[in-house]
C-alpha cells in the first residue's frame, strides 16, 4: 500500500514503526480514557507480523511531512475473522487529534474497503466503543449497521458490512 491524501502518506507497515505506532495508539486511547493493553486488545500491534503480515492481513501507518520529517499520525489494519463467510476485521483505525477533521479517516476507512474488496474478503466487522464518537459515526456514515458480539472488553460497539461483489 502506498497512497496519498493531502499530505499524508498511506504506507505498508515496517518493522521499525512499531514503537511510534504504539505511542500512537496508546495516546488516542488515554486521550478517551482506555487502557492500553498489550497482551490482550492491543497484542496485534505489538506482534504486527503474526496478526497481520502472516495472517492474509494488512497493517498501514498514516505519515506526514514535518520540520522533524515524516512523522506518524495514525494506523489502520485489518485482518482475517471467523466472525462471518469471507470475513475480516478493521482494527487499530486511529488517528492523532491534530489531523482529524480533514476527511482522512473516511478517505482511510474508503482505502481499507477496496483493499477489502480487492483481496477477495465479502464481509467487515469493526468493534468500537461509545466513547469513541468520531470512530463510531464515521462507520455509521459509510454504511456499517451495528450488530451483536462484541469480544474485545474494552468495546460496547460492532459494526457489520457486506461488501458489495462485482
Amino acid at each position: 500500500m502506498h497512497s496519498y491524501y493531502q499530505d499524508f502518506l498511506i504506507r505498508d507497515w515496517q518493522p521499525s514503526d512499531r514503537p511510534t505506532a504504539v505511542l500512537v495508539i496508546q495516546q488516542v486511547l488515554a486521550e478517551y480514557g482506555l487502557d492500553w493493553q498489550p497482551e490482550e486488545a492491543d497484542q496485534d500491534v505489538v506482534e504486527v507480523e503474526k496478526y497481520y503480515q502472516q495472517s492474509g492481513g494488512q497493517f498501514w501507518v498514516v505519515s506526514q511531512n514535518s520540520f522533524l520529517g515524516a512523522e506518524i499520525v495514525g494506523t489502520a489494519a485489518y485482518y482475517p475473522t471467523s466472525r462471518g463467510e469471507a470475513a475480516v476485521e478493521i482494527r487499530k483505525m486511529y488517528l492523532l487529534p491534530q489531523v482529524r477533521g480533514l476527511g482522512l479517516g473516511s478517505y482511510l476507512l474508503e482505502q481499507l474497503e477496496t483493499a477489502i474488496a480487492q483481496a477477495g474478503w465479502q464481509q467487515i466487522w469493526i468493534e468500537s466503543a461509545s466513547v469513541l464518537k468520531e470512530a463510531t459515526y464515521l462507520y455509521e456514515s459509510h454504511g456499517y449497521q451495528p450488530t451483536t458480539g462484541v469480544e474485545t472488553a474494552r468495546c460496547d460497539r460492532i459494526y457489520r458490512k457486506f461488501l458489495e461483489r462485482s
